[in-house]
């Protein structure tokens, strides 16, 4: 099986040519454990097999390291807008991706060789419709009472935090505190994770704003850990961050691997992620090695 390792702000996984490679559903989710592994297998945040869609130009099918179907991923996504243009799969600079249902729109920034301007630019960078932000708790889902989660206790270990809840098509309860660099992640991630009061797990984001447009996030991320970046995490942080008046409506969010650029349009209501997609290396495994 040919695959593709790809990387938005080090937030890294393995993309298969879904309209090329054939793998029975029922094998993807021990697969995308196999081949996530750092030690014994590619090693990545997970695995998103690129898909025929007939709601969208593409699908993006995606697993978590732990062999769990993801629904989204910003970092994610922009690869996969990445790699179908990279590979000539369309021409558009303008494609749709639908991802468990969820239907997203990517413009795609392509920079061409100076040197050659005839041939076939790639993508550099892509901006993402994200779409409307769920703050409803029971869409998210959160157990809280209210209409919104925001500024809200909660005790994880013993220790009271404060949470915003948001939803960018996954859960997200976003942490603002001090220290974000110091803290152990390893030790609180998990906790806050499987928290009885997140009924399909969440991701953890520990913010700490530096301005009123930039701020530095670590994310905990459920089913794999902590990752240098989460892009929907990202969009969850400047919603939070809008709403408990930190930042304006467009802020730039400083991640372990690199930075995003996220803007909530209030009039529309409509998150926008900005960021960069790289291709790693590509490869070959023998399937029947991961069996």
């Amino acid at each position: 099986m040919k695959f593709t390792k790809m990387q938005g702000c080090g937030n890294d996984y393995i993309y298969v040519n879904g309209f090329q490679e054939k793998v029975a559903v029922s094998e993807k989710p021990e697969l995308a454990r196999r081949l996530s592994d750092r030690h014994f297998g590619i090693g990545s945040d997970g695995l998103i097999f690129i898909n025929p869609s007939a709601e969208a130009d593409f699908e993006m099918e995606m697993y978590n390291a732990d062999g769990s179907r993801g629904e989204m991923c910003g970092n994610g996504i922009r690869c996969v807008a990445k790699y179908v243009y990279d590979k000539g799969l369309t021409d558009s600079e303008h494609i749709s991706v639908v991802s468990a249902g969820r239907l997203k729109y990517l413009d795609l920034t392509v920079e061409k060789d100076p040197g050659d301007p005839g041939k076939r630019g790639t993508v550099t960078k892509v901006r993402v419709n994200m779409g409307s932000p769920i703050l409803t708790p029971q869409l998210i889902p959160v157990k809280a009472e209210g209409e919104q989660v925001v500024n809200e206790s909660i005790t994880v270990d013993g220790r009271e935090y404060h949470m915003t809840c948001v939803s960018m098509g996954n859960p997200h309860a976003v942490i603002f505190t001090e220290g974000v660099a110091e803290l152990k992640l390893e030790q609180t991630g998990p906790s806050f994770e499987h928290h009885h009061r997140f009924p399909a797990r969440t991701n953890t984001e520990f913010v700490e704003v530096l301005d009123r447009k930039t701020c530095f996030m670590r994310v905990w991320e459920r089913g794999s850990g902590e990752t240098l970046a989460c892009g929907t995490g990202c969009c969850a942080v400047a919603v939070a961050c809008v709403l408990n008046h930190l930042t304006d409506n467009e802020v730039t969010v400083k991640l372990l691997g690199g930075e995003l650029l996220i803007e909530w349009d209030r009039e529309e209501n409509i998150v926008f992620m900005t960021g960069p997609a790289v291709t790693v290396f590509e490869g070959e495994v023998c399937k029947e090695n991961f069996n």
